[in-house]
Order: C-alpha cells, then structure tokens, then sequence
C-alpha cells in the first residue's frame, strides 16, 4: 500500500503539470498559436461546439491565424465568439475564411500576461498542496506504525518540494518567453 500511496500521488501531481502546460500555451506570447483559440465555443444550431471541430485552424505566418470553417454558414458566430471570447483578437471575415492578426504585445499588455501566468502557476501550486493533503489522509487511513508513516509523510512533503519547483522553472521558463519582445 505504501507504494500504491506514492504512485497516486506522483500521478494525480504529474497531471497537474501536464494541465500547467496546457493552460500555459493558451497565454500568447506574441506568435500566432491555434492554441490560444481552445477556449473558443461558437453557438452552432443551438449548441455550444468548440471552434476547433467547426473549422481547420493554420498559422500561414507567424503573426497570423487563419480559420478554414467546414460549414461557411457559421463564419458570423465564429467571429463573434471570437470577439465575446476577449482574447484581444480582432477577427477579419472575407466571407469564406477568418484572418486573425495577431497584435505586437505592448509592455502592458506583457505585464498582464505575466500576472495571468503566475495566477495559472499558483493554481497548479494549490492543486499540488491539494494532492498532498489527500495523500496524507490516504497514509492516517491505512493505521501503520508511527515510524513508517512519518517515512511516508517526509516523503510526500520532498515530492511536492520537487513538483513546486518544476512549477517556478516552466513560470520563469513562461515569463522569459513573455517579456521577450
């Protein structure tokens, strides 16, 4: 059970860095990345459906996003819920595809996302706290000698002494990419 223990907890905490990536590519930088547009639901026939099965989304330059529906009828709520989405895009409609020039970031604008990022790295953080408390009720539940579960107790504490520092290295990794101009 001890090992079953550990496992758990490496697992439940290696999501929560897998969940840090992803939300992290979702911050711009920038650069065009379909990425940014995963939060995106368009209203189609009265359904929220993400973006990202309505259309093909490219980056035919690096400060462009091109969006490609596979129905042209949804191209007006696709570029509304780009708007509503309050990415700071402003989307052009030609009438069959969606051009997206992604603005040069301002230093305001850095500093914000900057902000945002460490908000996302402090949640992860939480989340991390969140898997050592179920960890620890996990080891009082199980009733073994004092000894060994202070073992274990020192032992989850050093993993989420090693997962918060991965968490700072991928925010300093984010922030540099951010203040980069």
């Amino acid at each position: 059970m001890y090992n079953d223990i550990i496992k758990l907890t490496k697992e439940s905490m290696d999501n929560t860095l897998k969940n840090l990536e992803k939300r992290f590519t979702s911050v711009r930088a920038g650069r065009a990345n379909p990425s940014s547009l995963d939060g995106v639901n368009v209203e189609y026939y009265g359904s929220m459906t993400p973006l990202k099965q309505l259309a093909t989304i490219s980056v035919p330059e690096a400060t462009q996003l091109l969006i490609k529906p596979f129905d042209r009828s949804c191209l007006g709520a696709i570029e509304k819920s780009i708007l509503a989405a309050n990415l700071g895009y402003t989307p052009s409609n030609d009438g069959e595809t969606i051009r997206i020039v992604i603005p040069a970031l301002t230093e305001e604008r850095r500093r914000e996302l900057t902000k945002q990022v460490k908000a996302i790295a402090e949640d992860a953080k939480v989340s991390v706290r969140n898997n050592r408390h179920e960890a620890l009720e996990m080891v009082e539940a199980e009733e073994l000698p004092e000894d060994i579960e202070k073992g274990m107790e020192k032992e989850i504490q050093e993993l989420v002494q090693m997962y918060n520092k991965k968490i700072e290295e991928m925010l300093k990794e984010k922030e540099q990419e951010l203040m980069t101009i």
